[in-house]
């Protein structure tokens, strides 16, 4: 952890960034816009490479209406092959650098059914059903407690400022639980079913990891879902990682004012 920190504090000329930021598949495009220093995860002592189409795999440094941000173009995925401790290692190291408050963004498909295509779905909490847990193995008291609390794992009080942040930009919000699948498979039909059942209202294969870790450090976390595609049924058309990739585009606009607005009232 020392190696990783000491060398990104190096290569950017010791920026302390508050604010972290993971930006899902189609949304890395604020960090092409807002950047000041950006590391290839490559090139990053103890940092894996991200192999997912639309995720440009970099960590970008950038100061965004007087904040100091940092943001990971492009996350790591646990069905990439690569273990919980790989894929959350970049959260830890967030928190090393200075980072209190982060925020989880990522494309996901709707299991409600009042939710449509392009919308932004503020994730009031998750289910975990990726078989896992990143916390698995010896604990670092360091970073967290053993047996942390989740109750709260979304910061009710950021959820708030979401809300108040999208109605002065008259942007339409949807709240919901985010289910997490361990991918790559898109959902069949009645699995769909099953998580509606259960009270999922989107379901991905990401962010749930990162925020029971971040939490895990103390850290205030944020999460917020694209959605990427109708409600799936028997009768629903095939679904592609193309159709992510769109529906994310579409909405990357209101995404990014969305974004900029809380980053401002932080």
């Amino acid at each position: 952890m020392q190696t990783t920190v000491d060398f990104i504090r190096e290569r950017t000329n010791n920026f302390k960034p508050e604010i972290g930021i993971i930006l899902g598949s189609g949304l890395g495009e604020l960090a092409d816009e807002y950047c000041d220093y950006a590391i290839p995860y490559t090139e990053i002592p103890n940092f894996i490479k991200s192999t997912v189409q639309g995720h440009k795999g970099r960590l970008v440094f950038a100061e965004i209406n007087n904040k100091k941000i940092v943001m990971m173009q492009g996350r790591n995925h646990f069905y990439e092959g690569h273990s919980m401790s790989e894929i959350t290692y970049p959260v830890k190291v967030m928190k090393a650098l200075g980072v209190k408050t982060l925020i989880l963004t990522n494309a996901a498909g709707a299991v409600n059914e009042n939710f449509k295509p392009a919308d932004l779905m503020i994730i009031t909490d998750h289910i975990n059903n990726m078989g896992t847990n990143p916390l698995i193995g010896p604990n670092d008291s360091t970073l967290g407690e053993r047996f942390p609390d989740m109750t709260e794992v979304y910061k009710k009080s950021l959820i708030e400022l979401a809300e108040n942040c999208a109605s002065k930009l008259k942007i339409s919000l949807q709240k919901g639980v985010y289910w997490a699948n361990s991918g790559p498979s898109y959902e069949t039909p009645a699995e769909i079913k099953m998580i509606r059942k259960l009270g999922g209202d989107a379901v991905g294969m990401s962010t749930v990891p990162e925020a029971t870790v971040a939490n895990y450090c103390g850290l205030d976390v944020l999460g917020i879902s694209c959605i990427t595609n109708a409600a799936s049924s028997e009768t629903s058309g095939k679904l592609s990682h193309e159709e992510v990739i769109e529906a994310a585009n579409i909405a990357k606009a209101k995404f990014k004012s969305l974004i900029l607005e809380i980053i401002t009232n932080l």
